[in-house]
């Protein structure tokens, strides 16, 4: 049974790698324009929305040809910053988005699919937040790019699926028992990519 699974798997393998044109894999890059959820200071209070700041991607990628689709999985490195009134929180994480594209018309893609996130790290203005209700959450994506020869720029909107609240206890910033903040994301990602 094992050996029929595995060549299936590797019979797989080969008729895609046959049938693929302008498959590859590479790198990227490029910026991000976040903004995560509502910041409450108390269970009472009224939500704070956030303001945008400008964060930064770097990554790879890989993509599967199967015209006229393609199926691009990527790691990328993300940090994001978002502000309130007199707080700001900063996140580092890695993403793992696998998009399924299609080609629209010479260079032109859409695209959209899943995003797999792990929170690297977290800090709430000097404070780092150890109880993040869930490191690991799912987003989603969807956009369109451009592709000229082994470059590529796409602008894609991301965002996230799961609830996923922090929350403060005894909290040296705003001396209330207890303060809570949403880090689900909401963001523009401008990336250049460069497949080699």
């Amino acid at each position: 049974m094992k050996k029929a699974l595995l060549l299936a798997v590797f019979a797989m393998a080969s008729i895609t790698a046959f049938s693929q044109k302008e498959s590859g894999f590479g790198i990227k890059g490029g910026l991000n324009y976040t903004g995560n959820g509502d910041y409450f200071k108390s269970i009472n209070a009224a939500a704070q929305q956030p303001d945008q700041n400008v964060g930064y991607h770097v990554g790879l990628f890989g993509k599967i040809n199967l015209s006229p689709f393609y199926i691009r999985p990527e790691l990328t490195y993300s940090q994001t910053k978002s502000t309130y009134e007199d707080s700001a929180l900063n996140l580092s994480k890695l993403d793992l988005p696998i998009l399924v594209g299609l080609k629209i018309i010479g260079p032109v893609h859409i695209f959209a699919g899943p995003s797999f996130q792990y929170i690297l790290k977290s800090e709430f203005e000097g404070i780092n937040i150890n109880d993040i209700e869930k490191d690991f959450t799912l987003n989603a994506h969807f956009g369109a790019g451009v592709h000229l020869g082994k470059f590529g720029i796409d602008l894609r909107y991301e965002r996230g699926l799961n609830e996923n609240e922090a929350k403060f206890i005894n909290s040296n910033i705003t001396n209330l028992p207890e303060s809570r903040i949403d880090t689900r994301n909401s963001q523009l990602i401008l990336s250049l990519s460069l497949t080699l």
